[in-house]
């Protein structure tokens, strides 16, 4: 069981960046209204940011760092770590933390790689970071997380298309030698890997003719092999199942009541699915925010994104304890116990 603690590292911002384009699911025209408003209660996704053809992840990333970088009064050259974390990378190769590394003028010394996680990326990108971190010889890294989803889901697939949001973040760590440990629980199963898929496009199956081709699986939902497919019901069960007793056992684990936790933050999957593992774990309501609403699931970004949204005035001005936690696509779950003292929270960007 991968239940671990990671001494001398302290989480010291946040930042995040979106598209400026909006869609509205009111507007989604592939279903009808009866049904849009169903969808809406059910998935809590009002709308959520598009970006524009030629943007990519890395970008918001990008954008998201250098302001987390000057509202930290960090300079690039001792930064000596940045980790990319996504599946949308801007090439096959090389990694796009190797490019970050250079826009974002850190120094050539610098260690920089991609992980290849979604919806649990930033709690296992955390993991990695602060293991590295925490010998002392690195003292400032940047975790880089998100995805542009909405160029693999298809317009014809109401089980995708209403769900997922663009978006890029950044979190800033850095070794210091009195705080409190992070405690990490880390898990996966491989035995689901098709319930979030893109079947084209990889070695596997590379991009052919067939790739191309729309496909009705079931009424309203039409896609090609090359867009995501989800099975909801799949997600749905390995959710409720696993993620309560991940995050128990963390509890358990670092000797803290979920009383004392300040703010749960869940990846944003959905409303129904992640309200049925709030109320399975007994969190208090007012301790789970939601960026859903606006934003819609946004990947790995999705836990970032919501703590700069919806949470900031809370982290920017107290000391806070927090249980992150990230399930998904993989399939791959995971949570982290850490605590804050007036976290750097960047102003959202848009772009």
């Amino acid at each position: 069981m991968a239940l671990f603690s990671v001494n001398h590292v302290v989480l010291r911002g946040v930042a995040a960046a979106v598209p400026l384009h909006k869609e509205s699911n009111r507007n989604y025209d592939w279903i009808t209204e009866k049904e849009r408003n169903l969808l809406i209660k059910t998935t809590g996704v009002e709308e959520k940011r598009r970006a524009p053809e030629g943007l990519c992840t890395s970008d918001y990333c990008f954008e998201a760092s250098k302001k987390l970088l000057n509202d930290l009064n960090w300079k690039p050259e001792e930064v000596e770590l940045l980790i990319f974390v996504s599946q949308s990378r801007d090439y096959f190769l090389p990694a796009t933390a190797i490019i970050l590394q250079h826009k974002l003028g850190l120094p050539v010394t610098s260690v920089a790689f991609d992980i290849c996680l979604g919806c649990s990326g930033f709690v296992y990108g955390m993991s990695v970071v602060a293991n590295m971190l925490s010998s002392g010889r690195i003292k400032k890294a940047l975790l880089l997380t998100g995805d542009v989803s909405t160029i693999s889901v298809s317009y014809q697939d109401k089980s995708t298309y209403p769900l997922f949001g663009d978006g890029g973040t950044v979190a800033a760590l850095e070794w210091s030698e009195n705080v409190t440990p992070m405690h990490f629980n880390l898990q996966s199963d491989g035995s689901g890997y098709e319930s979030i898929i893109i079947t084209d496009g990889g070695c596997r199956n590379p991009l052919n003719a067939e790739s191309e081709v729309m496909t009705e699986v079931e009424k309203g939902v039409i896609r090609r092999k090359k867009d995501l497919s989800l099975n909801g019901m799949d997600v749905f069960n390995f959710s409720v199942t696993r993620v309560p007793p991940n995050v128990n056992e963390l509890l358990a684990f670092s000797g803290t009541d979920k009383s004392e936790i300040d703010f749960f933050v869940m990846h944003q999957a959905n409303l129904l699915l992640n309200e049925t593992v709030r109320k399975i774990i007994g969190i208090d309501a007012a301790k789970v925010p939601y960026s859903l609403k606006n934003f819609g699931n946004t990947s790995s970004a999705s836990i970032p994104l919501t703590m700069v949204t919806e949470i900031a005035e809370s982290l920017k001005t107290s000391k806070q304890k927090l249980l992150l936690s990230g399930f998904g696509v993989g399939l791959s779950w995971g949570s982290v116990l850490t605590e804050t003292n007036n976290l750097v929270v960047s102003e959202l960007i848009e772009n």
